[in-house]
C-alpha cells in the first residue's frame, strides 16, 4: 500500500484540521501577490504601527549585542525585564505584581496560547465577545475547548452587557476574554461597564478572565481601565496580557508578557519551556528600554492615529452603503457594509472584500473573520495620502 501523504486531510491531527489560517495574514498575502504582479494595491489589512521603533530602543539592542547578551535567558524572561514590567504595571495600571507573577513570551499571541494550554481541558468553554481578534477561537480549539461566541450589542457599540454575559455562562465556562480597546473595533470599555461585568463574574468563581491590554496605550477617548482596575476582587483569577508591539512599534521584536496568579504563570512558563524556551534575549533588553525610557513617542503616535481616525471614519461614512463605527483607540475602522453588499448583490462580506481588492485595489479584512458578518475592517496604520487614495478608490467603485 502506498503511504499516505500530508496533503491528505485524514493524515494530519484533528487539532490542526479544526483550525484555519489567520484571515488577516491571508488577505495581506493576496494583496502582496497582486502588488508583485504590478497592481497598485493599497493594503489596509495588517494591524501594525507604521512608525519606526524609537531610537533609544534600537540603541539598547545594539548595546546588548555588543555586550554579548546573546545567550539563553530564563524561560520566563530576564529578572531585569520582569522587574521593569512589574514597575510598569504598578505605575501605569495601579496593579501590584512581583517578578515571579510575570512571564515573558515571544509576542502576546504566544502568551495567550500558553495560558490556554495551561488552563483549558477538552470540553471547557471559552467566552469570546464578538467581534473578536481572529486567533482567539482557533487557539481554544487547539486545546479541544469550545469557543462560545457572545455577540456584541449594536446599541452598546458592539460591546457585551452584563445581561449578555450572564446569558452565556454555564458550568463549563472556564475563561472569558476581554480585549479593550478592541481589535477589530477600536472600541474601549468604560470603568462603569467593566464594573458591571465584574459583578457577574463574581457570581461565577469557576471562570478565569484574560484581559488583553495590547492596545492600552493607543487610546484617545477616555482613560484606560481594565477589569482589575474596575473590580480588584477578581485579582486571583485574572491574567493581564500586554506587550511592546503596538505601543512602541516593535511588532517584529516579538515580546509579550503576562501577569497573574503565580501558580498559573508558572504553568504557562512550564509549557513554554517545552516549546520555544525564552524569548529573544536582545528583544528583552530592548523592551526594558521601551518600558523604562521616554514615553513621549506614544503620545505623539497616538495623536497621529487619532487624526487619521477622525478623517477616515468621517470619509468612510460618506461612501454609499458604509457605516463606520467611532473608535476610542487602536488603529482600525470597523465598517458595517450591509447596505453596500445589498446594493451590489453580495451575499457575504468575504466575496465583497475580494471584489473590493480585485476591482478597487483596496485590501480590508472581512468582518466574518472576526465573528461579525456584514462588516469589513480597515487598518489606518498607513499614511494620510494612502487613506485618501483608498477612500477615492472605494467611492469610485461603489458609485460606478
Amino acid at each position: 500500500m502506498e503511504p499516505l501523504t500530508l496533503t491528505e486531510k485524514h493524515v494530519l491531527s484533528h487539532r490542526i484540521n479544526a483550525i484555519k489560517p489567520s484571515p488577516t495574514l491571508a488577505v495581506s498575502a493576496k494583496a502582496t501577490e497582486m502588488k508583485r504582479a504590478g497592481k497598485p494595491v493599497l493594503s489596509l489589512s495588517v494591524g501594525e504601527p507604521d512608525f519606526p521603533t524609537p531610537q533609544n530602543i534600537i540603541e539598547a539592542a545594539v548595546v546588548a549585542m555588543n555586550n554579548q547578551q546573546t545567550r539563553y535567558t530564563a524561560v520566563e524572561g530576564t529578572l531585569e525585564l520582569r522587574t521593569a514590567i512589574a514597575n510598569k504595571l504598578k505605575k501605569d495600571n495601579r496593579l501590584s505584581y512581583t517578578p515571579s507573577q510575570i512571564t515573558v513570551s515571544s509576542g502576546g499571541k504566544q502568551g495567550i496560547f500558553n495560558l490556554m494550554g495551561a488552563l483549558l481541558n477538552p470540553g471547557d468553554e471559552v467566552l469570546i465577545p464578538a467581534p473578536y481578534w481572529v486567533s482567539y477561537p482557533d487557539m481554544a480549539m487547539i486545546f479541544e475547548a469550545k469557543p462560545v461566541i457572545i455577540p456584541g450589542d449594536a446599541e452598546h457599540r458592539l460591546k457585551i452587557t452584563p445581561e449578555l454575559l450572564e446569558q452565556y455562562m454555564t458550568p463549563k465556562s472556564k475563561l472569558l476574554i476581554l480585549n479593550s480597546p478592541s481589535n477589530p473595533t477600536g472600541v474601549a470599555y468604560t470603568e462603569a461597564e467593566l464594573k458591571a461585568l465584574g459583578q457577574v463574574l463574581l457570581k461565577h468563581p469557576h471562570v478565569y478572565i484574560l484581559t488583553d491590554d495590547i492596545y492600552e496605550k493607543i487610546l484617545w477617548n477616555g482613560t484606560f481601565c481594565n477589569i482589575l482596575n474596575a473590580c480588584p476582587e477578581l485579582y486571583e483569577r485574572t491574567i493581564v496580557l500586554n506587550g511592546v508591539s503596538k505601543a512602541y512599534a516593535m511588532t517584529g521584536w516579538r515580546i509579550g508578557y503576562s501577569a497573574g496568579p503565580e501558580a498559573l504563570i508558572k504553568a504557562m512558563t512550564k509549557l513554554q519551556s517545552q516549546s520555544t524556551s525564552n524569548a529573544c534575549s536582545i528583544s528583552q533588553a530592548a523592551s526594558i528600554a521601551a518600558l523604562s525610557g521616554d514615553q513621549r513617542f506614544i503620545t505623539s503616535m497616538s495623536a497621529v492615529f487619532k487624526e487619521r481616525h477622525d478623517y477616515f471614519t468621517h470619509a468612510l461614512n460618506q461612501i454609499p452603503g458604509f457605516k463606520a463605527l467611532e473608535a476610542d483607540g487602536a488603529f482600525y475602522a470597523f465598517v458595517n457594509i450591509q447596505g453596500a453588499m445589498q446594493k451590489r448583490g453580495f451575499k457575504d462580506d468575504l466575496s465583497f472584500s475580494n471584489w473590493m481588492l480585485e476591482e478597487g485595489l483596496v485590501a480590508g479584512v472581512p468582518g466574518s473573520a472576526f465573528g461579525m458578518d456584514g462588516y469589513i475592517r480597515f487598518s489606518f496604520a498607513c499614511s494620510m495620502e494612502e487613506l485618501t487614495e483608498a477612500v477615492e478608490r472605494m467611492t469610485r467603485l461603489l458609485q460606478s
